[in-house]
């Protein structure tokens, strides 16, 4: 691909940035990591075991999730990606965004919003799995449109299995806890979930101050759109297809979360690997604006249902609690 003025001059501040930043980028993954996998112990804390056997006995749950996230997902960056008319790399980081498992964000907004933990986490821990698979073939399918380069070549997949594992065992360590140690349980809950806000509320303030408005400015409006409407597409589309099959409020609001929330990190390290900066340009930006707006319209979704569920629901039936995960 021709490398554009915009792109070279996106390259010179992504060098300078990243000149600054080397000190301090390391410690901050490392901070980041540890900070997720503390979270993770505290999602564990929550889950309940025989209504985590519910869900692998009658996965249909787990299904419509996984048919959202490698059948709708990839559909809807694909098609948002040529009705925005973008270009080849722009359209390829939309596109391996879309491709990407669920992250662990959307456990944690599952939480926040009275979703059925266990099948979040459920859901979670199997895309992440069937990744290994499904994603080099949905980027197989979809990205002929664009390059010839054999993205799925690039594809991290021990990246992949260590965001597995990173799941996988503080989740059961918490599952763990929670049968021996209730009281320990509750308290690592609460602390896991304050520390994960403040380590965000610290990013946001050092990705602000590390990147400025020069990086932001250099991203086209329409890219901006696509960010904005494909994290809508998928929760919608996780809640219409919920909806459909009768599940519970609260599974529906978990395999909506799962569907529109994309693991980020995932899609930056095969961006990394696939496309020099010189090439990518503000295309590198693409995951962070994604999480940016995934995060932002699911906290509006949420404070909306909470608020609903005070005003509303709560005074109509005060033990109605939507807790129930019999499929009708």
């Amino acid at each position: 691909f021709p490398v554009s003025n915009l792109q070279s001059a996106f390259f010179n501040l992504v060098m300078d940035v990243d000149h600054r930043a080397s000190d301090v980028t390391h410690g901050i993954n490392v901070f980041v990591g540890l900070v997720l996998c503390f979270t993770m112990l505290g999602l564990g804390c929550t889950v309940d075991v025989s209504q985590l056997g519910e869900h692998v006995r009658r996965p249909i749950g787990v299904l419509l999730a996984l048919v959202c996230q490698f059948v709708i997902m990839p559909l809807v960056a694909f098609l948002l990606a040529l009705a925005f008319s973008l270009d080849d790399v722009a359209a390829m980081a939309v596109l391996l965004c879309g491709c990407c498992p669920g992250g662990n964000l959307s456990n944690i907004l599952s939480l926040l919003a009275n979703g059925e933990m266990n099948l979040s986490i459920v859901m979670t821990i199997s895309s992440t799995l069937l990744a290994l698979v499904l994603m080099p073939l949905c980027l197989w399918i979809y990205s002929r449109a664009w390059i010839n380069t054999p993205v799925v070549n690039l594809m991290p997949f021990g990246a992949i299995i260590l965001t597995l594992c990173s799941t996988l065992i503080p989740i059961g360590l918490g599952v763990m806890l929670r049968y021996r140690y209730t009281r320990v349980a509750d308290i690592v809950l609460k602390v896991s979930l304050w520390s994960l806000l403040v380590t965000l509320l610290m990013l946001f303030i050092l990705t602000g101050a590390m990147l400025g408005p020069e990086l932001l400015s250099a991203i086209p409006p329409s890219v901006y759109a696509v960010a904005v409407l494909m994290p809508l597409c998928g929760y919608a589309a996780g809640y219409g297809l919920a909806a459909l099959f009768d599940l519970p409020p609260s599974s529906r609001r978990s395999v909506s979360l799962e569907t529109g929330c994309q693991n980020v990190q995932l899609c930056t390290a095969i961006l990394k690997l696939a496309f020099p900066p010189q090439l990518v340009g503000g295309m590198y930006m693409f995951p962070l604006l994604y999480a940016l707006f995934q995060a932002a319209e699911a906290g509006v979704f949420i404070l909306v249902y909470r608020t609903y569920r005070e005003k509303v629901l709560h005074k109509a039936d005060p033990l109605r609690d939507g807790g129930d995960v019999t499929y009708q």
